[in-house]
């Protein structure tokens, strides 16, 4: 069965003042368990605002590294989900439901890459 990255999009400067609540880590945790005993979810994580980040960029022989915040980036990669489904369409329906636990505050994009075997 193929593999699919999902990545969690989000604006950091634009997420609900209320952050991440109790009643969302409950619906993920849930989600997550379903996923997990579906035998799809391989590996998820949340990852560190941006501002603790690290760029390393190659770019026509020249080398930069360059700590975060990132000020030009509107859009940062918030956690992701590695996942297993039979196709891209079922791959798109656990990432449907991820996005739509989250409450109205949040604006959330998750993109659905398939993983390149071999």
């Amino acid at each position: 069965m193929p593999r699919y990255l999902t990545m969690v999009r989000i604006d950091e400067n634009n997420t609900p003042a209320s952050g991440v609540t109790p009643e969302l880590m409950e619906r993920m945790g849930h989600l997550i368990e379903e996923m997990t005993k579906a035998g799809v979810l391989l590996d998820t994580a949340g990852l560190t605002p941006s501002a603790e980040g690290t760029r390393v960029r190659w770019n026509n022989g020249e080398l930069t590294v360059t700590d975060g915040p990132f000020t030009e980036s509107k859009e940062v990669v918030g956690g992701y989900a590695m996942i297993q489904a039979k196709d891209k369409a079922e791959a798109i329906e656990w990432a449907t439901r991820f996005v739509k636990i989250h409450e109205d505050g949040w604006d959330i994009t998750s993109e659905v890459r398939e993983v390149v075997e071999g």
